[in-house]
């Protein structure tokens, strides 16, 4: 592996277990005390159960009785799904900058602290990355070594670019849930990443492809990843602007006040036709605003990661 790649893994790698470390000595001083990367090694105890598997050792630290799991029941299977069409390299201007990132940037950080969690939690981990088709595709594995790989490939989505170098990628979405729904043989974790910019007819796909997940008995965190202020409440300057298509290069001028309220009630009715169709197929849905921190992603994945088994 080239010196210059080494040292990218190194800042992924480090920022990961930064945010890691900090966010689980926060649970430990929250009301969620107790609720931290041990519970892939253990589980409450049950009233009635045997009790010849109980850590007697947790107990005196924590006052509650935990069970020891053995391997086969902690090991869980996951994939992540990245959208990389164009849409999600807005914005453009913030690409890369890791404190305040766009939707791709953000999608890469938090995937790579999900990746350390795995990791800690001994789980098997892939790799997805879709446009208007699947761009790339990795094994589920556990090795740390696989993890470097991984950082790797999510490192070269903070490459720099720019409105000349962007592909013009679309976003297939749907025909890249159903390939990977009959992929996956074995019951999964499934980690989508996605700003879901779909033409109106689209929609009905993309339910039909989360349908799809489930049916295959796989479990689904959906992170619906937006500019919160840019993109659901159009939050710009009084003056004109030109807008461009980043997916099909069409371009419109116009004042965003103009149509800012129009504008809102079609995006909120959007994002609540999403949610509602998550949850009729028991999708956890998380819509994530990228100027709002990691802490949005870590919570929802550790309890889904709880409740998987």
């Amino acid at each position: 592996m080239p010196f210059q790649e080494i040292e990218k893994y190194k800042t992924l790698d480090f920022f990961a277990k930064q945010v890691v470390e900090g966010y689980i000595t926060g649970l430990h001083k929250s009301p969620f005390h107790g609720f931290s990367v041990e519970f892939a090694e253990h589980r409450l105890y049950n009233a009635g159960e045997s009790t010849k598997n109980i850590d007697w050792k947790l107990y005196s630290r924590t006052d509650k009785l935990f069970v020891k799991r053995f391997e086969e029941e902690t090991n869980l299977r996951c994939q992540i799904l990245i959208d990389q069409s164009s849409s999600m390299f807005f914005p453009l201007e913030r690409h890369g900058q890791m404190e305040k990132p766009n939707k791709i940037t953000f999608a890469v950080y938090a995937a790579a602290v999900i990746v350390e969690l795995l990791v800690r939690q001994r789980d098997a981990f892939g790799l997805t990355l879709f446009s208007d088709q699947i761009d790339f595709t990795t094994e589920v594995r556990s090795s740390t070594l696989h993890q470097r790989y991984l950082y790797t490939l999510l490192d070269k989505l903070l490459a720099p670019v720019d409105g000349a170098t962007l592909p013009a990628r679309g976003t297939g979405v749907a025909e890249s849930i159903h390939l990977m729904a009959e992929k996956m043989h074995r019951r999964s974790l499934v980690v989508i990443f996605t700003d879901a910019f779909l033409h109106e007819e689209e929609y009905e796909r993309f339910f039909d492809a989360l349908r799809h997940l489930r049916h295959c008995k796989h479990e689904v965190l959906l992170f619906h990843t937006w500019d919160h202020d840019k993109e659901l409440e159009l939050n710009y300057g009084n003056k004109p602007y030109q807008f461009i298509d980043m997916e099909g290069g069409k371009r419109l001028k116009l004042f965003p006040q103009e149509v800012a309220e129009a504008y809102r009630r079609r995006m909120e009715k959007i994002v609540g036709d999403v949610k509602l169709r998550a949850q009729q197929y028991h999708i956890d849905y998380i819509p994530v605003d990228v100027n709002a921190g990691f802490e949005q992603v870590m919570l929802p994945y550790l309890l889904k990661r709880g409740r998987h088994y």
